[in-house]
């Protein structure tokens, strides 16, 4: 049969039910003394484990930039650098020293705890002392007319910059240029790049497009880069170009692929701007061509016959006569009123009242007087 461990309650401080105290004494004023004295050094011990564990998580931030210092120089050192190197690593190890004098002081001052006799104010505690209600947070977002202010207002400060990184060729001097000009490792470069192509596609200017288009996949990389590790990308860009350079084939087969499908996707969209502007073209075009009816003279012309399409061509009046005599009254008149609208003959009407009878007389000035027409078929 198992035996029940007591011992948990040896060490117990209960000062309110003492009560040998000596006539002369007002007992509940030493039990209140007793029990204020206690709870100060609670607090007090309380107080250092705070500060304790304060500086514990301090010295735990300054340890990770360190490493994060320690680990950015070894992919970039190079000459001067190499101080620098040595220096951030030294850094490093005495936080390192001093993370480990803070643990221990942390793991004795939780050794103490466990030592301190139970009291009144311990044995006990409150299970809830609030309430809490979850509140989504207001999600700060930039609305699409800001964005657009945004770029407008980078790109109206910083465009000869940016074309000059979009036309550079080594690694190195992009690298450096961006080094001398951190504040274009940014979303807005990327987007002016990005219309810089299809601008220049648009103009048949294809070698420079490519040119372009590979820095535009820079830039890119770079910003997925510093979103992957979670800091900002004018910090992070030097390890984009000190992977890129090491030949790690994996990587580099990733760079051009993302290049060429982007090249593509540039050649795509200024074939829809130019398909988009040549339709423009061609509406305004034929909005010009319109005759005063509305008709569009090249349709009309189309739908002629092509005996009348022959007197178009030759601007022969007798010949558009001799066809016009041998066709249906109905469709002859017709086919003038839309060449009229359209401004393919334009009318030496004699009417003057009413389009009916300018239409009238239009057909009239075309056909053929009968009477001539019969003397000729009789000679």
């Amino acid at each position: 049969m198992s035996r029940i461990d007591y011992s948990v309650w040896d060490h117990i401080e209960v000062s309110d039910d003492e009560d040998d105290t000596h006539p002369n004494i007002d007992t509940p004023s030493l039990f209140r003394w007793r029990h204020q004295a206690r709870v100060d050094r609670m607090d007090e011990f309380q107080k250092k484990g705070e500060d304790i564990n304060k500086a514990l998580c301090e010295c735990r931030r300054k340890l990770a930039e360190a490493q994060k210092k320690v680990q950015e120089l070894t992919i970039s050192a190079s000459g001067d650098g190499k101080a620098e190197l040595s220096k951030a690593q030294a850094e490093e190890k005495k936080l390192k020293k001093e993370e480990r004098e803070w643990e221990r002081k942390m793991d004795e001052h939780n050794r103490e705890e466990k030592k301190m006799p139970w009291n009144v104010d311990t044995l006990s505690k409150e299970g809830f002392s609030k309430s809490v209600v979850n509140i989504k947070p207001d999600a700060s977002e930039e609305t699409e007319e800001e964005k657009e202010q945004k770029h407008k207002t980078f790109v109206e400060k910083y465009e000869k910059q940016i074309k000059h990184f979009g036309m550079l060729h080594r690694w190195e001097d992009s690298q450096k240029y961006l080094s001398d000009n951190p504040h274009l490792v940014c979303e807005e470069t990327a987007n002016y790049l990005v219309i810089m192509c299809i601008d220049l596609e648009v103009d048949e200017k294809h070698a420079l497009m490519e040119q372009v288009a590979h820095q535009t996949i820079v830039m890119q990389f770079i910003l997925e880069l510093a979103k992957s590790l979670k800091v900002d990308p004018r910090g992070c860009f030097r390890q984009f170009f000190a992977k890129i350079k090491t030949a790690d084939q994996q990587y580099q087969d990733a760079f051009n692929d993302e290049l060429e499908s982007f090249k593509e996707r540039v050649r795509g969209r200024a074939k829809i701007r130019i398909e988009k502007a040549l339709k423009e073209y061609e509406a305004e075009e034929q909005q010009k061509r319109l005759g005063p009816g509305g008709l569009d003279p090249v349709e009309v012309y189309e739908t002629l016959p092509e005996e009348m399409q022959k007197c178009f061509d030759e601007k022969n009046i007798q010949m558009l006569q001799e066809v016009i005599s041998k066709m249906d009254p109905t469709e002859a008149k017709t086919h003038m009123k839309r060449c009229i609208d359209s401004g393919l003959w334009v009318p030496n009407s004699k009417a003057e009242d009413g389009e009916e009878k300018e239409d009238e007389a239009t057909y009239e000035e075309v056909k053929p007087d009968q009477e001539e027409a019969k003397k000729e078929d009789v000679n």
